[in-house]
């Protein structure tokens, strides 16, 4: 469930209007450019855009741009982005970092539908004029690369159909993986599995896995020393079969680093708010003890603060 609260009835123009006006004069009034965007949905936000350039003949997220700065500024743009713009912006960003921000591609391949990341893949492309998969290629190498590249590039049955056999089989596969001669945990065949099956069939073949070991899969990759790639590996497995849950440990772990990672706050709430912000954020509050919106009150500041907590619904 979303946590967003946006009006029924609207004008575009208007809205328009009243955030070209924040952003006239010897300062920009970020409230009322956040009285706006905070409280429109994807719908709604795109008219407007199209309303403003229509009106002023500007861009608007360049407006904002010019306008805004940190990351209040960064998370506003990528909220009024439509979302597979966004996405590949949150997936270059990722890749422009000295070591490649592995949980951010892991997100927006891992978590959206066959469509979905097909669109963010074409936003990419228009955008940077050459494909994700190609930039994930040239700034990741080894077995990482493979499970990068393959996760990206799947288009996954999305059907609820499964073939009891094959999660039989494959629980085995991935057994033999990670126990074998060497702990020789990084098989192609690993990542086949992680990166072909659908959905509901790789998560047949986790929930196989630990029935006949025991234990669940990523439980066992936990006792392997760990390194980038069995990290990602996690992550991906994790996103996959459970979001929801994934994305409320994310979150605790952006809040609660030594300096809070606000990167990955803004892109869990910018992404998920229009979607299951709702049930993560009950998650979180089951979890912590401390509700979503109290522990961003306390680790973060200004109209950055402000803004997260409209699209969590305050």
């Amino acid at each position: 469930m979303a946590t967003l609260i946006a009006p029924k009835d609207f004008s575009p123009i208007e809205d328009a209007e009243n955030i070209k006006k924040a952003c006239l004069g010897w300062g920009t009034d970020e409230m009322a450019i956040l009285s706006v965007l905070g409280h429109r949905n994807s719908f709604q936000r795109k008219l407007i855009r199209i309303a403003y350039e229509e009106i002023y003949q500007e861009d608007l997220i360049t407006q904002l741009q010019s306008e805004l700065s940190g990351e209040f500024e960064r998370a506003v743009c990528l909220w009024t982005s439509d979302s597979a713009d966004r996405d590949a912006m949150i997936g270059y960003e990722a890749l422009q970092k000295a070591t490649p921000d592995y949980r951010a591609l892991v997100e927006i391949s891992c978590s959206k539908s066959p469509e979905d990341l097909l669109a963010m893949k074409r936003a990419y492309r228009f955008r940077y004029k050459h494909s994700l998969e190609e930039d994930v290629a040239s700034h990741t190498t080894g077995h990482i690369r493979k499970l990068l590249v393959g996760v990206i590039s799947a288009y996954r049955y999305e059907g609820p159909e499964i073939n009891e056999k094959t999660a039989n089989l494959e629980a085995e596969i991935l057994h033999d993986d990670i126990h074998g001669d060497g702990i020789t945990y990084n098989h192609d065949e690993l990542i086949r599995v992680l990166t072909t099956r659908s959905k509901t069939q790789l998560k047949a073949t986790l929930n196989r896995y630990k029935d006949i070991y025991g234990t669940s899969f990523t439980k066992d990759l936990s006792g392997i020393p760990v390194n980038e790639y069995l990290a990602t590996l996690r992550m991906g497995i994790r996103c996959i079969r459970d979001p929801k849950k994934y994305y409320a440990k994310v979150l605790r772990c952006a809040i609660n680093a030594e300096i809070t990672d606000e990167t990955a706050l803004s892109r869990v709430i910018v992404t998920r708010a229009e979607k299951d912000l709702m049930d993560i954020k009950q998650l979180y509050l089951t979890r912590n003890n401390i509700s979503l919106e109290d522990a961003i009150s306390q680790h973060t500041y200004g109209d950055y603060k402000t803004f997260l907590l409209a699209l969590l619904g305050n």
